[in-house]
């Protein structure tokens, strides 16, 4: 029996991170919905939306860069494992932003700054997570990106830290606009297109 080729592989690889990836999206929609349903419910929080947001183009973007794992010439099982590891990780921080039942809490104010160490420590290791992806790719791939990718990994996650550190709503605020502009940026400058 003849192994499958990489291009073979490939799309069976991305079927099962895009599911993963769709329970992300379902979660943070089905927030979303239930928020705009019963909006008296439980009281909103504009960090948290802002959040929701930043997620959801995080997910949109993941489906998008990941074309990239086309050219990747030989797939081994650790690829594969890592892969589904951070798709599953951005599933959790969907999770952490809508749960199953807010019982517990005053609103989602009170939910996120309760559970900003999760939240803010699993956005962290995205960024470590999407280091090692980017190196999965190659070298060539990495160097693509030039010294703006290298500093914002280190940036990123000192900010997470921070977060953590602090309940301060305007710390929040601030960082969740600056996360959503630098994300657009980000985006629009370096992945608009795929080559």
């Amino acid at each position: 029996m003849e192994a499958p080729s990489a291009a073979e592989i490939f799309p069976h690889v991305r079927i099962v991170m895009g599911m993963v990836i769709g329970l992300g999206v379902t979660r943070l929609l089905s927030g979303v919905a239930r928020i705009v349903q019963h909006p008296s419910r439980t009281p909103v929080y504009a960090v948290h939306l802002g959040w929701t947001l930043s997620v959801l183009l995080m997910l949109v973007h993941f489906w998008w860069w990941e074309f990239g794992l086309y050219h990747i010439g030989e797939w081994t099982f650790g690829i594969y494992l890592f892969l589904i590891s951070y798709s599953i990780v951005l599933f959790l921080l969907c999770a952490f932003l809508f749960p199953e039942s807010m019982t517990d809490y005053s609103g989602y104010e009170d939910y996120f700054l309760s559970k900003r160490i999760w939240f803010f420590g699993i956005l962290a290791s995205t960024y470590l997570f999407d280091y090692a992806d980017t190196l999965i790719k190659g070298r060539q791939h990495l160097e693509s990106f030039g010294t703006e990718y290298l500093v914002r990994l280190p940036v990123f996650v000192a900010l997470c830290l921070a977060a953590i550190a602090t309940r301060n709503r305007t710390v929040h605020a601030m960082l969740v606009i600056g996360t959503i502009i630098y994300q657009v940026s980000f985006i629009l400058r370096l992945f608009d297109t795929l080559s």
